[in-house]
């Protein structure tokens, strides 16, 4: 059975903003690492309009942006959105019932499906389908933006803190 993980950047404030700060190389080859090793991900429609920026290579890409590309084009991708009518390659569209689908992605599969987007997570959360949180800390302070939780948030347990390159520290908690 598959363990469903919600992993994101996060400022010292609670934000998170992909545009607002970027991993440092070592973050940025941790994540490639991650991502290789994943059952699959599940997206929002506006999370997964930003990752589709990985679908097409670009000159101006050096090899650790090649290989995230890569690595994320090659994993399975879930996509939760009532509007959007088609999805890119090795994607499927999620439109209703998102519960049974989730439910059924992780009876299906092993391994770990991250999750990416807030609002998505939260809405997971409610339906106690997320079995861990991962945020990496970053040391930025945005002073507003989408919060990491989008809303009200399950009793927490800290299972993990790890250091990642310099500046982040990755805190690990499932639910209480």
């Amino acid at each position: 059975m598959a363990k469903l993980v919600f992993a994101l950047n996060q400022s010292l404030d609670g934000y998170v903003d992909h545009m607002a700060f970027a991993p440092d190389p070592v973050l940025f080859r941790h994540f490639i690492d991650d991502v290789r090793g994943l059952a699959g991900s599940v997206y929002g429609r506006r999370m997964y309009e930003v990752m589709r920026y990985w679908d097409e290579d670009r000159p101006e890409w050096d090899e650790a942006e090649r290989d995230y590309a890569a690595a994320w084009r090659s994993q399975p991708k879930w996509v939760v959105s009532r509007s959007l009518k088609s999805v890119g390659p090795n994607a499927a569209l999620i439109e209703d019932e998102l519960g049974a689908a989730i439910r059924g992605l992780k009876a299906q599969l092993d391994g770990v499906i991250e999750v990416s987007g807030p609002e998505l997570a939260g809405s997971l959360t409610e339906l106690g389908l997320v079995d861990e949180y991962q945020i990496y800390l970053h040391p930025v302070v945005l002073g507003g933006g989408k919060p990491y939780f989008a809303g009200p948030r399950p009793p927490l347990r800290l299972v993990t803190t790890d250091r990642i390159g310099e500046d982040v520290i990755r805190l690990t908690y499932v639910p209480a």
